[in-house]
């Protein structure tokens, strides 16, 4: 009887340290382990992550405390989708941009300025026919934006001018699809 027990012991303790990650193991974000990570988001996380929050109409307390967040990060910056720290899936804070980057220039308890450059718009430098200067605006407005702590900027716009009323038309590059794809 002793044997016995001391042989299903032993095949209990064997048999537990052959599972994979335990519960209390978190399953964390990695480049390569991304079809995991989606596998196990549940439906609202994969929804928060996508909508992302400061939709003043359908705020909620969860909502509250995310502005509180962003404004934190980047303040002034358009927003920031939830963070699932679980899984190691961080705040991703973006900011809008189409002539370069739109943050608050003052911070809470700060004295601190923090300017950003005025970058030509879109259809300016698209009327320039030049790639290359293109690239480098790109380029310089890409490093401010990573100086800043955003992750992602929400431009350049693209979308030809149908309607001439447009209020955003000076986003976009032309209304000439061959010059918009230079």
């Amino acid at each position: 009887m002793k044997k016995t027990l001391t042989l299903l012991a032993a095949a209990l303790l064997l048999a537990g340290s052959c599972n994979g990650p335990s519960s209390g193991e978190a399953l964390l974000l990695d480049k390569d382990n991304i079809p995991e990570i989606v596998k196990a988001m549940t439906l609202e996380e994969k929804c928060h992550l996508v909508v992302g929050g400061q939709q003043k109409d359908v705020l909620d307390s969860t909502d509250q405390i995310l502005m509180a967040s962003t404004r934190k990060l980047v303040p002034g910056s358009a927003g920031t989708t939830y963070p699932v720290e679980r899984l190691g899936i961080p705040a991703i804070v973006l900011a809008d941009g189409p002539a370069g980057l739109r943050i608050s220039p003052t911070r809470q308890n700060d004295t601190a300025s923090y300017y950003c450059t005025g970058f030509p718009t879109g259809t300016l430098l698209a009327s320039s026919w030049d790639p290359g200067m293109v690239e480098a605006v790109g380029r310089a407005m890409g490093e401010e934006v990573l100086e800043y702590g955003v992750d992602v900027l929400l431009a350049p716009g693209a979308n030809l001018h149908r309607n001439p009323l447009c209020g955003r038309n000076f986003e976009y590059y032309s209304e000439d699809p061959l010059l918009s794809g230079t």
